[in-house]
């Protein structure tokens, strides 16, 4: 089972949040949910909250280590899967699927028995569609664009990026169906892109790459590729990401 975890922002009731999940486990899920068809959850009201939905600099070591050993409990008590974690509206909230909860008091105790200053609250219930994973910690096709914008952005800022230069970024599309495929490229050509190639994926889906003259600044990136995306879904189309070269200054 691969294991690799993202962290985004999002807003969850009209309040900012941070979550943190397991992405790799996704490609699992179907074998795995119904052997681990319980969620459960610990959650720990937070001493220093703020309104961005982030752990202050002096709590952070103290949420990490609670966090360390909720995992450690769970190798011990082979109770199941650390999912994915939320910190929201002052409270963090650390998410689990288990197999079983005749032992869940036990990992409780053995977990959180160093942190009895903390007022924590914990429970489980039967989600074997795993529903709070898909639906609160996965991210939509537009959080995940997000993630990708800024991995991009921190990419390039590493090499020494100065990302408020302009300079052409290539888009790529591939089409659900074709039916609108001269409207949209009008439609592009409308808003200055210019179409590039033809496309073909593995699955032998057609779709284009087209470009236009942008910068890749975080907040640009992602307010354009959003639009991107809202209007390609109106053709029919399927966003796919961008690409550019380094520009220093």
């Amino acid at each position: 089972m691969q294991e690799y975890w993202e962290l985004y922002m999002k807003n969850l009731e009209g309040k900012p949040a941070s979550i943190q999940f397991n992405a790799g486990i996704s490609m699992d899920i179907e074998e795995i949910q119904y052997t681990y068809p319980t969620v459960a959850f610990v959650k720990a009201k937070l001493k220093e909250p703020n309104e961005r939905g982030l752990l202050s600099e002096i709590e952070e070591p103290e949420i990490l280590f609670m966090e360390d050993k909720l995992e450690a409990a769970l190798i011990k008590f082979r109770i199941g899967k650390y999912v994915g974690r939320i910190i929201s509206d002052g409270y963090v909230t650390f998410l689990y699927y288990v197999q079983f909860t005749y032992n869940w008091p036990d990992f409780i105790e053995f977990a959180l028995d160093e942190h009895t200053s903390y007022e924590i609250t914990t429970g489980h219930e039967e989600d074997s569609n795993w529903n709070y994973y898909h639906k609160l910690l996965y991210p939509t096709a537009k959080e995940w664009q997000l993630i990708q914008n800024h991995k991009a952005c921190d990419s390039l800022k590493n090499s020494d990026d100065n990302l408020h230069l302009a300079r052409a970024i290539e888009h790529k599309l591939y089409f659900q169906s074709e039916d609108k495929r001269d409207a949209l490229i009008k439609k592009l050509t409308e808003q200055e892109f210019k179409i590039k190639d033809e496309l073909t994926n593995e699955e032998g889906v057609k779709g284009l790459s087209f470009y236009r003259i942008d910068k890749p600044f975080y907040h640009d990136i992602d307010a354009l590729t959003l639009s991107l995306i809202d209007m390609l879904e109106e053709y029919g189309a399927q966003y796919d990401g961008w690409e550019t070269s380094v520009v220093k200054s």
